[in-house]
C-alpha cells in the first residue's frame, strides 16, 4: 500500500522537495500552499490552495483537500514566514502577529482538523530551525515563532500518544528565504548573515530538492527518538 503523506506550503522551496520526492517514490501526497505548483499537480499531487493567513477559510479548504482520507504515514508541517531582520525593537507586532499565526497557530487549526475528522497519523514532523534555539539578534518574529512550535509538538505528543512527532531543524536550505537573506547588505548587528552569504551555493547549504531526499532518508529515524522532542539535523 502506497504512504500517504500530507506536506504544507509545497509551492517552492523545501516542501516542494519533499513533495516531489515522495512522489517519485509513489506515494500518494496531499499538498497545501498558496502559490499553485502546477508541475507537481501534473505529477500526480492532491493539492488545495490554503490560506494560513486565513483560519475560518483556510480550514474549510483544507477540509476539503483531505476529506476522502483516512489515516496519513506523515504529516510534515513545512509552511513558514520568516519576517524581516531587524532589531526587536523596530518590529511592528502586527508583523509578529502574522508570523506567529503562520508558524505557529496555522498548525494547530491543522493538526485539530486532521484530527477532529478522525484520521489516524502515524508521524508528524514540524520543520523548525536552530533559530528556536539560538536567539540571534535579529531573527525576533521567527525565532519566537519557532520556539513556540518546539513547544506546541511537545504538547500534542503529550496528548496523542498514538501519533510520533518531532520538531525538526532540517539545517541550510537554499530556499527563496535564503535569498532574502544573503542579499541583505552587511551589518555588524546581525552577525549570522555572514555565516549564511559564506554557505550560499556551497554543499552546506543544498537546495530544497537535495535537502528533501536527505530528510526522507532521516524521517523514518526520528521515530526512534522520543516523540515531542526537539531535533536538529546537523546533531544527529
Amino acid at each position: 500500500m502506497a504512504e500517504k503523506i500530507l506536506i504544507t506550503g509545497v509551492s517552492s522551496g523545501l516542501g516542494h522537495g519533499l513533495a516531489k520526492a515522495y512522489l517519485e517514490q509513489g506515494a500518494t501526497v496531499y499538498g497545501c500552499s498558496r502559490r499553485k505548483p502546477d508541475d507537481l499537480i501534473e505529477a500526480g499531487l492532491h493539492y488545495q490552495s490554503v490560506d494560513l493567513l486565513d483560519a475560518e477559510h483556510g480550514q474549510k479548504a483544507f477540509e476539503e483537500l483531505i476529506h476522502d482520507v483516512s489515516r496519513f504515514d506523515a504529516v510534515i508541517l513545512n509552511a513558514a514566514k520568516l519576517g524581516e531582520i531587524r532589531d526587536m525593537a523596530d518590529t511592528p507586532l502586527d508583523d509578529l502577529r502574522g508570523t506567529m499565526e503562520i508558524n505557529v497557530w496555522a498548525n494547530k487549526w491543522l493538526l485539530d482538523t486532521i484530527y477532529s475528522s478522525g484520521k489516524t497519523v502515524k508521524q508528524v514532523v514540524a520543520i523548525s530551525s536552530g533559530a528556536s534555539i539560538s536567539g540571534s539578534r535579529g531573527w525576533n518574529g521567527y525565532s519566537l515563532s519557532k520556539a513556540a512550535l518546539n513547544m506546541l509538538i511537545k504538547l500534542y505528543a503529550g496528548e496523542r500518544p498514538e501519533t510520533h512527532f518531532t520538531s525538526l531543524a532540517p539545517g541550510l536550505v537554499d530556499t527563496e528565504m535564503q535569498d532574502y537573506l544573503t542579499n541583505l547588505p552587511a551589518d555588524d548587528r546581525f552577525k549570522p548573515l555572514d555565516i549564511l552569504k559564506a554557505a550560499k551555493g556551497t554543499e552546506k547549504m543544498p537546495d530544497g530538492d537535495r535537502c528533501a531526499k536527505m530528510l526522507i532518508e532521516i524521517f523514518p529515524k526520528l521515530l526512534e527518538r522520543e516523540s515531542g522532542e526537539f531535533t536538529d539535523i546537523r546533531k544527529m
